[in-house]
């Protein structure tokens, strides 16, 4: 399950200058320091899904993981949240 924030959508409408009805694909990237699976954390891309797994619209904009990156939330739920003192998101993952 996807949970974004009304101030997460928020800010990835300023920050990728989104419009009502885009879409962002949040995938797992290597990278390090990732929270469930070392080298690895979640990317972003404007782009239209293929196969979407999971989705959840928010002021507009649908977030989406097609369903081969699912395997990263081994389970968990993820909540994208605004971090106002950081001007940024944060990624929190539920069991």
């Amino acid at each position: 399950m996807i949970e974004i924030s009304r101030d997460a959508a928020n800010w990835f409408k300023k920050e990728l200058s989104l419009e009502e009805g885009q879409t962002v694909r949040l995938f797992a990237r290597y990278s390090a320091g990732g929270k469930i699976h070392p080298g690895f954390s979640l990317g972003i891309q404007v782009e239209e899904p293929v196969f979407p797994g999971l989705s959840s619209t928010v002021e507009g904009i649908t977030f989406f993981m097609e369903e081969h990156d699912q395997w990263y939330l081994d389970g968990h739920k993820l909540k994208v949240v605004y971090n106002a003192a950081e001007d940024d998101i944060d990624y929190e993952y539920e069991n």
